[in-house]
């Protein structure tokens, strides 16, 4: 029954992203080195880690901006993160990189070219930005474009929205520079790896990297840290993102006891919500993501909030070292 109507969207697209290849629409280059990171999904591939990859990368190297929309944010226009901002005044995941990140600059804006003028305003030379689910938003250029994708969900076996998953057609994924498959298995053999890339249909230029997720080794809060393999009690387990699963699966893995209570990808936490939270958690801890931690930890006690931090890592060092090399090189290009 849907069919039909992601027929019209993807015609519609379709029209957009020719006018922007024959130039009728215009992409504007960016003055400074940029590096994008998106997705042809509508979530869940992982894009705030790949993000937080990056700025653990470069910033110790140049100064770095995080130019993003602000999903869901109570502000509008072109807003630069500063001591007083929160997750709702400039959404989560930025709220995110700036408490992690305090080094860096984060900007959130609908219209990412507004978002560039004033990063330019007050940027040094030799800052590089990185642009966040940027791959739709057409009307800026980066220097570097990388499409994540997971490895159990790739875009080539998606279809178009309302029908499957994907905001745009799969062509789109030839805009990439580098394709990063994400939430590999840990155990990804060559076969596997060749296997997927058969349907890529590959430019020469593009570049393909394997990665897993990597959850840390203790529950971090600001005030106190627990080792998770010394976890006995049970807990709850709250998640507000767009794919759980592997999270889930992790937490089992470790046989340990706990209730999951899912919420939507970026739900903003109610009232209610945390009642429902307080009665079920009883004298229990709440375990939570990074992400979520920032718009659950103004509403409960610190004591009770832990969060499980996430890394990525490279299924192949060798990719890696590659991987670093190429994000480098266009970091310092200009």
């Amino acid at each position: 029954m849907l069919y039909p109507f992601g027929l019209i969207y993807g015609l519609i697209l379709k029209i957009r992203n020719r006018l922007f290849d024959v130039g009728i629409l215009k992409e504007a280059p960016i003055s400074m080195p940029s590096i994008g990171v998106g997705n042809l999904s509508s979530g869940g591939t992982g894009k705030s880690v790949v993000v937080d990859y990056l700025i653990t990368l470069l910033k110790h190297q140049q100064p770095v901006v995080v130019l993003s929309r602000g999903y869901k944010r109570t502000t509008q226009g072109v807003v630069m993160a500063s001591a007083q901002s929160t997750a709702k005044t400039i959404g989560d995941e930025p709220f995110q990189f700036m408490n992690k990140h305090p080094e860096i600059s984060v900007v959130v804006a609908e219209k990412r070219i507004l978002g560039i003028h004033k990063i330019e305003e007050f940027s040094e030379p030799n800052t590089v930005i990185l642009l966040d689910d940027v791959m739709q938003h057409r009307y800026v250029k980066p220097s570097l474009m990388i499409l994540t994708t997971t490895f159990n969900a790739p875009f080539f076996l998606d279809q178009i929205l309302p029908v499957g998953n994907l905001r745009e057609s799969r062509q789109g994924a030839k805009r990439a520079d580098i394709i990063l498959v994400t939430k590999c298995p840990k155990n990804l053999n060559q076969q596997q790896i060749k296997q997927f890339c058969e349907p890529l249909i590959l430019r020469k230029d593009q570049q393909v990297f394997f990665t897993k997720i990597q959850y840390g080794k203790h529950l971090l809060s600001p005030k106190r840290n627990q080792l998770l393999d010394e976890m006995s009690k049970p807990f709850v387990l709250v998640t507000g993102i767009a794919d759980p699963k592997p999270l889930v699966a992790f937490l089992k893995e470790k046989k340990l006891l706990f209730k999951h209570l899912n919420f939507p990808d970026h739900h903003n936490f109610s009232s209610s919500d945390i009642e429902r939270i307080q009665k079920i958690r009883k004298n229990g801890i709440v375990v939570t993501t990074e992400k979520d931690f920032t718009r659950l930890s103004p509403l409960m006690n610190s004591l009770d909030l832990y969060y499980l931090p996430i890394t990525m890592e490279f299924i192949n060092p060798k990719e890696q070292i590659l991987f670093d090399q190429t994000i480098r090189k266009v970091a310092t290009r200009f």
